[in-house]
Parts: structure tokens; sequence; C-alpha cells
């Protein structure tokens, strides 16, 4: 149940970090959903790792809106120099 929660939370992050960083993505809504859900579930697991959180714990919520801007910042740098 612990991973259907991060994907909704990564959903709903997704949709926040759209809105936070605002502009033409070239994946559009789904890949920054995707982005939200990544982020969500790299914030959960980073978060265990360092002991922020226990094994049966998520990522909060900002946790989650903060990985997938990171990782919503870092798509946009990767696609910008792949397209010519």
């Amino acid at each position: 149940m612990g991973i259907i929660i991060t994907i909704i939370i990564g959903f709903v992050a997704g949709l926040i970090a759209k809105f936070l960083m605002p502009g033409r993505d070239p994946g559009g809504f789904i890949i920054t959903t995707l982005l939200g859900i990544v982020g969500a579930v790299v914030a959960t697991y980073l978060g265990q790792a360092l002991g922020w959180y226990r094994a049966d714990q998520g990522a909060g919520f900002i946790g989650a809106v903060v990985g997938a801007v990171i990782l919503l910042a870092i798509y946009r740098m990767v696609i910008r120099r792949r397209t010519p």
C-alpha cells in the first residue's frame, strides 16, 4: 500500500512542480507527472537511506515536490542539450 500512496503523492507533486516551473516541456503533462512520481520515489528511498524516514514511511509531500522540481530542472537541461 505504501508504493500506491507514494505514486499518488508523486502525481500531485508533479502537478505542483509544473505549476512552480512553468514553461514548455518537450514531454508535456505526462512526462511532468512521471517525473513527479519518480521524484517522490527517489525522495522516499533517499530519505530512508539517510535515516530521515523509517522503512515503512514515505517521503513527505514537500520532499516529493522538491524532488520533482529538481528532476524537472535536470530533464529540461538534458533535453535542451540534445535538441539542435
